[in-house]
C-alpha cells in the first residue's frame, strides 16, 4: 500500500491528493498533524533524504523558532523536534513501496506512476 503523508490543509498536499485521486491511484492518506509520527518512520525519511531535506525553513513554524532551536539543529535534534513540530516537515511525504518522494511537482508524480 501507498502513502501519502502531509497535513489535510496543505495546498501542496491537497494538489497531490487531488492528482492522485484523478490518476485513479489507490492510497492511504496520513495526517501527520493529527495521527502524529513516530521516531522510526522520521529515521527511515531522513535515510532516503537527508534530515536538510525534511526541513521546511520557509515555514511560519521555522521562523517562529528560537534561534538557538535552529543553530543547534543536527540529525540528533532534529526526530525530537519534528515529531514535536510536524508542521515543520516538508510535504507531501510519498512513500511507494519503500520509495520515498518529497513534495508535489506534476512532472515528478507523472514519472513516479
Amino acid at each position: 500500500m501507498m502513502t501519502l503523508y502531509g497535513i489535510k490543509n496543505c495546498d501542496t498536499v491537497r494538489k497531490a491528493r487531488r492528482w492522485l485521486e484523478q490518476a485513479d491511484i489507490n492510497y492511504q492518506f496520513h495526517d501527520f498533524r493529527s495521527e502524529g509520527l513516530d521516531a522510526a518512520l522520521i529515521q527511515v525519511w531522513i535515510n532516503a533524504l537527508g534530515w536538510e531535506a525534511l526541513v521546511n525553513k520557509r515555514s511560519t513554524t521555522w521562523r517562529n523558532l528560537p534561534e538557538e532551536s535552529k543553530n543547534s539543529l543536527s540529525e540528533k535534534t532534529v526526530i525530537g523536534l519534528l515529531i514535536e513540530q510536524p508542521t515543520l516537515i516538508k510535504r507531501p511525504v510519498l512513500d511507494k513501496q519503500g520509495q520515498i518522494y518529497l513534495g508535489f511537482k506534476e512532472q515528478d508524480y507523472q514519472q513516479i506512476f
